[in-house]
């Protein structure tokens, strides 16, 4: 399997497609099997990037505790070593909290971003204490099959966890333990600094996400001139739940951002 070696550890890569470089992002205890999807609808007319952090898929575990700031070093080495200077950014849940920090800490790397289902603090989820009087919709019933069978839905990334992992299936609960601690403790990034984010960017949230929509919308508007799309029917899960519509919205957004650029230089349009 393809690995690369940044920030002094390994960690597996994939790169795939031609075009304009595309840099994916992937989530908390997730691997890159759940932005498939996504990366199958840009390969066509983009070169897309992406690797799996430590602890993550195929990359093995590391010593210590996992923090954004630790993601964010990893991202810049990995985005050095491929010889990228400047990407589109789709960033998934903890991978859109780096891409955000990304676009901040360094505007000269982002084209643009894509942050789905990101968060600035851990008063951002639904059950946190903070939000005790929020007004969030109702969750939608299980699918009929499992209502029926009276069994919750298999959890996907799990079992990709169990498939891929080399530190093997038991090492799971290590990871999640870490990845509970940083979600509760970070990010602390303030909706003022936001104001500093110069790339086109996009925001996505599902409208039953752990993310409150009100969050969402606090940092779409905190960032000049940010896109806010809340996917309808959708949770936190929302990559895996409504792939083609996200795919259709995100492909919409990085061809408007072409469309500007064209605009703005004076090129033809095609």
């Amino acid at each position: 399997m393809p690995h690369l070696r940044i920030a002094d550890v390994d960690v597996y890569e994939e790169v795939a497609g031609a075009g304009d470089p595309v840099l994916l992002l992937h989530g908390g205890f997730c691997s890159l099997e759940s932005l498939r999807a996504q990366s199958d609808a840009l390969v066509a007319d983009h070169r897309v990037f992406a690797f799996e952090r430590p602890g993550h898929g195929r990359s093995a575990d590391v010593e210590g505790e996992y923090s954004y700031e630790r993601g964010l070093a990893e991202t810049v080495a990995y985005l050095d070593a491929k010889g990228l200077d400047r990407v589109d950014v789709i960033g998934y849940s903890d991978g859109a909290i780096l891409g955000l920090l990304l676009a901040l800490r360094h505007p000269e790397r982002v084209r643009s971003l894509v942050a789905i289902s990101a968060n600035l603090d851990p008063s951002a989820f639904t059950h946190s204490p903070e939000a005790a009087d929020a007004v969030v919709l109702e969750p939608l019933g299980l699918p009929a099959h499992v209502a029926d069978a009276g069994e919750p839905e298999p959890d996907a990334e799990r079992m990709h966890y169990d498939r891929l992992s080399p530190d093997g299936p038991e090492h799971a609960d290590v990871v999640l333990a870490k990845l509970f601690r940083l979600w509760t403790s970070e990010p602390r990034i303030d909706p003022a600094e936001l104001g500093r984010i110069a790339a086109p960017t996009l925001v996505m949230s599902g409208d039953r996400d752990t993310i409150r929509p009100d969050h969402s919308l606090l940092i779409a508007s905190s960032i000049p001139g940010a896109q806010l799309a809340i996917v309808p029917g959708a949770t936190h899960g929302l990559v895996a739940e409504r792939p083609e519509l996200i795919a259709a919205i995100v492909r919409g957004f990085l061809d408007g951002v072409r469309l500007g650029e064209a605009r703005t230089s004076g090129r033809p349009q095609d």
